[in-house]
């Protein structure tokens, strides 16, 4: 019997710090070997976290370092993602060159739906939710997620920048709880959620689960008003709102979080941060009228378990193409209206040249990937205008929720897409100047491969049906000579043939061979 792998999912949290180390067993059973928690504190900036502070970035390093010392004495695949205070983080390049350099391994940034996505398949494959509509509620340090559910398929996923210490910092910094700073955190949640809220309650659910260290830290000191000791497991406890309501009203009426952090129940490093939480939660069960809620300490990293275990299976199988990132990749390209019948066809033309050019820019597999996506969706900018459609092109990529994709991914993608056509990549570009040495290289390649592919289909006929390449090894240079074969012996291909070859000289340069196009 095979035995599964370990997976290590580390969540790289506005607050803290979790891993959760586990396997799937063939029935898709969670089996968690081990699970670590380490307050961060990574962000620390109210309202739109620019910069990561160097204390915090340390204080990163080294939590991450002890993470991966434990995953790797497991032999566990390591999967570490980040969330808000990451992805809003204008210098968030310094912390994943470091801990890439230092510690050996790349972190995901994620978007907020794709937060959303995976926490909700975290919870679902640990409660017995069967076929009820469900709210899932996140409150994270940076922002809270709200995910709507049925069978296991996420059907609205909305991610808000309202998160417990992005608020303390804005609205209760001083250390000081009063009526005044209360009314002032309803009011503004209110107004910063209140279409959402509406959304929601326009969509309607059955049940609601509650994930994160606020809700859990709420229903342990509702537990305590209860009785003496907390339960060893919470996972699918139900509590009504009443009884999270009345802690709510307990720890409105603390003064500071000295006072608060003496509430039996209560987790004393989250006690400067749980009233601005406790705020959140609240709104959303008054908004929304809800009579009870199921607490759930799966989320994101077992959601991340169950999405790289996912992932190694797809690959296993070979069917990569009908898993959610390409479904993700279609939905998109149908929504702008691209020609399938071209983007299939460049497609074709641009994997065979990084097939055939692979001993030359030895890229893998997921470069491979990105080059695919992005050859069905080079053409999406056209939906806005036709003279810059490269340009919208990268920013519909860029601004969309692509479900099953990292932020970096979308980036790439977008990118490779955005110099389809037009100017090289420069470092004087924003975007492209962004990105690491060896990111930039990909996109240069990728870019370079899908302009001549784009040339070779110049009219968008289709009148070019697959094209033969031959390499020839002299010395100085290497020659690379793509044979176009038009679709049959009376089509005229000249055209094709023209505006492949003036668009050779990004591939030409970056991988130094000669190209000719015939």
């Amino acid at each position: 019997m095979e035995i599964a792998p370990k997976i290590a999912a580390i969540d790289m949290g506005t607050n803290s710090f979790h891993m959760a180390i586990a396997s799937i067993n063939e029935k898709g059973v969670i089996n968690i070997v081990t699970r670590e928690k380490e307050m961060v504190r990574l962000g620390s900036a109210a309202k739109d976290m620019k910069y990561l502070q160097e204390d915090a970035i340390n204080r990163a390093i080294e939590t991450l370092y002890r993470f991966i010392r434990l995953a790797q004495s497991e032999n566990a695949i390591i999967r570490a993602v980040a969330t808000s205070a990451v992805r809003e983080a204008l210098n968030k390049d310094m912390l994943i060159t470091r801990v890439r350099n230092e510690l050996g391994i790349d972190i995901e940034v994620i978007s907020g739906v794709e937060e959303g996505r995976l926490i909700y398949l975290g919870v679902v494959h640990a409660l017995p939710l069967n076929n009820r509509k469900t709210l899932v509620i996140d409150i994270g340090g940076g922002s809270t997620e709200t995910i709507i559910g049925k069978n296991g398929k996420p059907d609205f996923v909305h991610s808000e920048k309202l998160g417990a210490i992005r608020l303390t910092k804005l609205c209760c910094n001083t250390g000081v709880f009063d009526k005044n700073i209360i009314t002032s955190l309803r009011r503004f949640i209110l107004g910063e959620w209140s279409v959402v809220l509406e959304n929601i309650k326009n969509i309607g659910f059955d049940a609601v689960v509650g994930t994160s260290g606020t809700i859990q830290t709420l229903a342990n000191v509702a537990i305590m008003m209860k009785q003496q000791t907390l339960p060893e497991q919470i996972n699918g406890l139900k509590l009504s709102t009443d009884e999270i309501l009345e802690v709510i009203k307990l720890i409105t009426k603390k003064k500071n979080a000295k006072e608060i952090a003496r509430i039996p129940g209560m987790d004393p490093k989250r006690a400067d941060i749980i009233l601005a939480g406790s705020i959140i939660i609240e709104t959303a069960i008054k908004y929304l009228k809800i009579k009870e809620i199921l607490i759930s300490p799966y989320a994101l990293r077992e959601g991340v378990v169950y999405d790289t275990y996912d992932k190694l299976r797809a690959k296993e199988d070979k069917s990569y193409l009908i898993n959610l990132r390409f479904e993700t990749i279609k939905d998109l390209s149908n929504k702008y209206k691209v020609d399938p019948n071209h983007s299939r066809l460049i497609r074709d033309i641009a994997l065979k040249l990084f097939d055939d050019l692979s001993e030359y820019h030895k890229l893998g597999l997921w470069e491979r990937e990105m080059l695919e996506y992005a050859a069905y969706l080079h053409d999406v900018g056209y939906w806005i205008s036709h003279d810059q459609h490269h340009k919208n092109s990268y920013y519909i990529i860029t601004h969309s929720d692509l479900q099953g994709f990292t932020n970096d991914e979308a980036e790439i993608i977008g990118l490779i897409a955005r110099y389809h056509r037009k100017s090289h990549p420069k470092k004087k570009h924003t975007e492209f100047a962004r990105l690491t040495e060896e990111k930039q290289f990909v996109v240069s390649v990728l870019s370079g491969i899908l302009r001549i592919a784009e040339g070779i289909d110049r009219r968008q006929k289709g009148y070019v049906q697959a094209i033969i390449t031959k390499i020839e090894k002299k010395e100085p240079i290497q020659k690379l000579q793509i044979k176009l074969l038009p679709k049959d012996i009376q089509t005229d291909i000249d055209i094709e043939i023209w505006g492949a070859n003036r668009r050779k000289e990004l591939l030409s340069e970056i991988l130094n061979i000669e190209i000719e196009i015939v």
